[in-house]
Parts: C-alpha cells; sequence; structure tokens
C-alpha cells in the first residue's frame, strides 16, 4: 500500500496535512484529514474569572478574533442574566457583521478564491492574491484592500483594534458611539456594500461563465448530502448575531430549532483517536461514522448550511443574490461543496447592508451601553454565527464567577467530519492508476478548503487530556503494531 502525504496543506488557517492510501492499483482506498495541533483553551482557562473570557479567547485564532469575542460576550450576558442594552447589541451587531463581511472577503480573494479565479490546475506560484490580481485587475485587488481596511477600522472605533478586538461587557459593551464615528462606520458600510456588488459579478464573470468551473461545482465529486445548521431570526432569515439554531435534513425539511441553551440535547461530540479536531453530530441522529444522508448525524455549518437552514436574507440586495444562487444550482438545499465559496459572497454582501442599516439608527450614539449585572452567576452558553458556521461557548462557574469548567464547541468541529468525507471523496475521485499530479492534490486540497477551516480554533481533546495514537502499517497495509499515549 502507497500513501501520499499532503504537509502542509496550504491557504487555512491553522496547520494540517492529508494522508492518502492507495491500493496496489493506485486507487485511493482511504483519504483523512488530520490535524497535529493541540489548543487547551478549555483546560486553561479553568479558575480563571469568567469576565476575563472575552479577552483571552480572542487569542484562539488571529484570524476570527472577533467570533470568540462576541461568542463569549454573549456567554457572559447569559451566565449573569443580563440583557444588554438596545443601543449595546447594536454596537456588538455592528462590529460582528463588519468582521463577517471582511473575514468574507479575505478568505474569497486570498484562500479560496485563487483555485477558481486562476485555476484549480494552474501553477502553485500562481495560485494566491497576486494570481487573483493578475487575472481580476489592479483595481479589484485595490478595492480589496480598501474594503478590509474600511472594516477593519469599524472593529478599531469599536474594539480599540482591528486584531484582537474587546468591547463585550455582560449586559453591554465599553465604550459609546460618537456622531463622527457613526459617519465613518456608514461610509465603510456604503464602500463595503458596492465593493460586494463588484466581488458577485466577478464570481458571475469568471466561474459561473466557465462551463467547466460550473460542472465542478455541480458534480459528484464535490457533493454530499448532509444535515444543516444555522442561526436564523424570527422569520428564518440568516443572522450571524442572534436568533434561534435551526437545523433541516438533507431534503430541507426542519428537523429541529432550538435555543443555544438547549444545544446538548441536539449536539454531541465524537472523539477519533488520530487526531485533536472532535467531530460533532446531531444527537437524535446518531454517529454512524463518515457518511452522509439521512440516516447519518453528520451536519455542516457555514455560509452555504446558513443558507439552507434559512428562508431568506433580512437585506434586499443579499436576497437578490441568494434567489440567483439558488435559481442557477437548481433549487433548496444545495448540497455542493464547492458553493460554499458562492454563498460566502452572498453572506458578505448582506453583512455589508446590515452594518450601513444599523450604522443609519441615530440611537447608535446613546450613551445608554451597559446594563449591569447582579444575579449570582452559575452557567452560561453563548452562540453567534461565525465565518466558518455556528460557534458556542459554554462556562460554568462557582458562586464567585470563577470558572469550574469550559467547552468550546468551534465551527470548524461541526464541519470535521463532514470535511474529511469531502477530502476522502475528492481522492477517490480524482486518483486512478496511481497518476497523482499537482493539479490533483490542489484539488483534493479544494475539498475542505471550500470551508475556510480554522483548525487553530477546532483542535481540542477530551478535557485535560492528550491521546495519541500511532498505528504502524506493513507493505501489505496490514497493522503490525501500535503505539499509545494517553496523557
Amino acid at each position: 500500500m502507497k500513501k501520499i502525504t499532503i504537509d502542509p496543506i496550504t491557504r487555512l488557517e491553522g496547520h494540517g496535512k492529508i494522508e492518502i492510501f492507495l491500493n496496489d492499483e493506485g486507487n485511493c482506498e482511504r483519504a483523512c484529514l488530520q490535524i497535529p495541533e493541540l489548543r487547551g483553551f478549555e483546560k486553561f482557562s479553568e479558575g480563571r474569572p469568567a469576565e476575563e473570557m472575552p479577552r483571552i479567547t480572542t487569542m484562539i485564532c488571529g484570524v476570527c478574533p472577533t467570533a470568540h469575542h462576541m461568542a463569549s460576550t454573549k456567554a457572559l450576558d447569559d451566565l449573569w442574566q443580563v440583557e444588554p442594552t438596545p443601543t449595546a447589541k447594536k454596537i456588538r451587531e455592528i462590529m460582528y457583521n463588519a468582521f463577517q463581511a471582511e473575514d468574507h472577503i479575505l478568505h474569497f480573494f486570498f484562500l479560496g478564491g485563487p483555485d477558481f479565479v486562476v485555476g484549480p490546475q494552474a501553477p502553485a506560484p500562481e495560485r494566491n492574491i497576486l494570481g487573483v490580481i493578475a487575472k481580476a485587475g489592479m483595481e479589484t485587488g485595490g478595492k480589496v484592500i480598501e474594503m478590509r481596511k474600511r472594516l477593519r477600522n469599524v472593529l478599531r472605533i469599536i474594539g480599540g483594534k482591528p486584531v484582537m478586538p474587546t468591547c463585550g461587557l455582560p449586559g453591554g459593551v465599553s465604550k459609546a458611539i460618537s456622531e463622527e464615528e457613526r459617519k465613518t462606520i456608514i461610509e465603510a458600510g456604503e464602500y463595503a456594500v458596492d465593493f460586494c456588488k463588484v466581488a458577485l459579478g466577478l464570481f458571475d464573470d469568471i466561474v459561473l461563465k466557465n462551463k467547466d468551473y460550473v460542472d465542478l461545482i455541480t458534480g459528484d465529486i464535490y457533493k454530499h448530502r448532509t444535515y444543516y445548521m444555522g442561526l436564523v431570526d424570527e422569520n428564518n432569515k440568516v443572522n450571524f448575531y442572534d436568533g434561534l439554531i435551526r437545523v433541516v435534513d438533507p431534503n430541507g425539511k426542519e428537523f429541529a430549532k432550538f435555543k443555544i441553551q438547549q444545544y446538548l440535547d441536539h449536539i454531541r461530540e465524537h472523539v477519533e483517536p488520530w487526531t485533536y479536531v472532535r467531530f460533532s453530530y446531531l444527537k437524535n441522529v446518531g454517529w454512524k461514522g463518515f457518511v452522509d444522508g439521512e440516516e447519518s448525524g453528520v451536519f455542516r455549518v457555514a455560509p452555504l448550511a446558513r443558507l439552507n437552514v434559512s428562508d431568506g436574507m433580512a437585506t434586499p440586495l443579499a436576497q437578490e443574490a441568494y434567489e440567483k444562487m439558488y435559481e442557477v444550482l437548481g433549487g433548496k438545499p444545495v448540497h455542493s461543496t464547492l458553493a460554499f465559496h458562492w454563498a460566502r459572497l452572498v453572506e458578505a454582501l448582506y453583512a455589508s447592508e446590515r452594518v450601513l442599516e444599523l450604522a443609519r439608527d441615530p440611537e447608535l450614539t446613546s450613551p445608554d451601553i451597559v446594563n449591569l449585572p447582579t444575579a449570582t452567576p452559575k452557567e452560561g452558553i453563548g452562540v453567534v454565527e461565525a465565518p466558518r458556521g455556528t460557534l458556542i461557548h459554554h462556562y460554568q462557574t462557582d458562586e464567585r464567577g470563577i470558572l469550574t469548567k469550559v467547552n468550546l464547541i468551534v465551527a470548524t468541529q461541526n464541519n470535521s467530519a463532514a470535511i474529511n468525507m469531502s477530502v476522502e471523496k475528492a481522492a477517490k475521485s480524482l486518483i486512478k492508476n496511481g497518476e497523482v499530479s499537482d493539479g490533483i492534490l490542489n484539488m483534493i486540497e479544494m475539498a475542505f478548503r471550500a470551508y475556510d477551516p480554522c483548525h487553530a480554533c477546532a483542535t481540542h481533546s477530551l478535557p485535560g487530556r492528550m491521546p495519541l495514537e500511532v498505528n504502524v502499517y506493513d507493505s501489505k497495509g496490514n497493522s503490525v503494531r501500535t503505539l499509545k499515549r494517553n496523557e
């Protein structure tokens, strides 16, 4: 049995490698995405005051610190049973949507987009942002930079700095917005909306008008029939900041809808000995392994999942883009993994529109930005939709607010089973008779890249443990020895 290793895998957050095992005919027998790193945030947070968590958890990941900050802040709201003021909620949501739009554009143009804009079989040195600019034009490249600059300035205004911002308090935020700052945020929102329309136009011109790309998106190589999960508002529209968690089955029928405090009734975590990523699954279906279909508890999160579970977008331009996507791809739900890229641009437009909508509300400059908590803390759970999917923070404390237990169900962890399935299916579909090119290996990487995974965030083991198992195989693929470290 021959083994092919892609190490490191590229254009993602965190570290990982893909192991591909070929049989005697040179075809893929097995493939998996293995994450060898471990982050111990859950364990070393124990013993700390809970109010430190919004600051600490931003350091889990430098790409999506705002998601962890906001989920943590909302967990503190729940822990102390205090509602943020209306103004505080608007400030939080502006910050969060600015982050969401900026992060989606980052992924499309820097990480995922090169596979389409430049081409999946293009030479490796060209599959990057420079290759994208060369094909899309310097003007587009300049607009990418300007949009990210403006939206990151919104994060700076609200959270003090664009990377690892901090503003959340139990019941509110730490800083009010001035009228001058509100005008700056409005201008940033206007620019972002205009640029997202340009980005969707670019996707239309380069991807949708290329039959080979459309066939790749809609074909079987990158397709899985799974359940989907995401937050929705009271009208079942996509919402990144708040709402109920909705799950639909592979046919698009509602399977569950629940408050975040009920998540343990619906979500469980499976552990494999060969990776530090846990695998989320639906409790009421069960873990059936790395398979898809209605009998499998595997579900997916992130942009395409959110659009699949929703009844539409809450802003007009994004709703038009949403309708076009489903019209072109044949209706809901869409199971094509590469369609995550298109859904990501639809969501970037929605987030930009939402920033503009909230910034135009004069209540944004009210000084009423915090409700002080008075309850005795015990347990708190917070949820947001990170760019990479549903993110849950769950804290338990003593009566002084000192953490006794922390659980983080990170977005990529919710996708981790599907990511492994996607990598293996792509490898089995593309590798034939031992013929493996650089382009084929990149197309296998495209299977995980569509999810925009963040393995810096998602690497967790069972609390307090670092299990490691090494399996030794002979040339025929037979296991000859297993080495284990349980602690």
